[in-house]
């Protein structure tokens, strides 16, 4: 079966039969066109979970922040749980640490928007960008009060 089929019809088959021709160094059948897309894909993959990661944590601080009257156990772990995948993903992709200023901007929408759906507070009453500094994002000991 064509390689660029068997991508198609099975993925972990293809996966497999690439790893295949690559470990013996039959790089002429090697279904590049596919290797090249899979492997753009993987990288995309770890920058969205990132931003996903980013914006639940940031949503969270906003929500911590903007309802002391509603601030839980739940909330606090979940900030907890949020910083210690994040961190985990930035070990695992350092070059990821670099971009952090520029993914936490487009985090930050989604975050306002998890905020203002979980609390009722409108997406306008939040600030336009990001209220923390971003050393604070992985700050353990970091959680915003009323003050700024």
């Amino acid at each position: 079966m064509a390689t660029s089929l068997l991508h198609e019809l099975d993925f972990y088959a293809w996966t497999q039969q690439q790893v295949e021709l690559l470990k013996s160094g039959n790089l002429a059948d090697v279904d590049l066109k596919n290797l090249i897309e899979e492997i753009e894909h993987m990288g995309a993959s770890e920058r969205r979970e990132l931003i996903n990661r980013l914006a639940v944590l940031m949503g969270h601080l906003l929500k911590w922040h903007y309802q002391p009257s509603f601030r839980g156990r739940s909330w606090q772990l979940t900030i907890k749980e949020q910083r210690r995948q994040l961190q985990r993903l930035l070990n695992d992709n350092p070059s990821l640490h670099a971009r952090l200023e520029e993914f936490i901007a487009e985090a930050y929408v989604d975050a306002v928007l998890l905020a203002a759906k979980e609390t009722g507070i409108e997406e306008s009453d939040f600030p336009a960008q990001y209220p923390y500094a971003q050393e604070d994002i992985l700050n353990s000991e970091f959680y915003p009060d009323l003050q700024h």
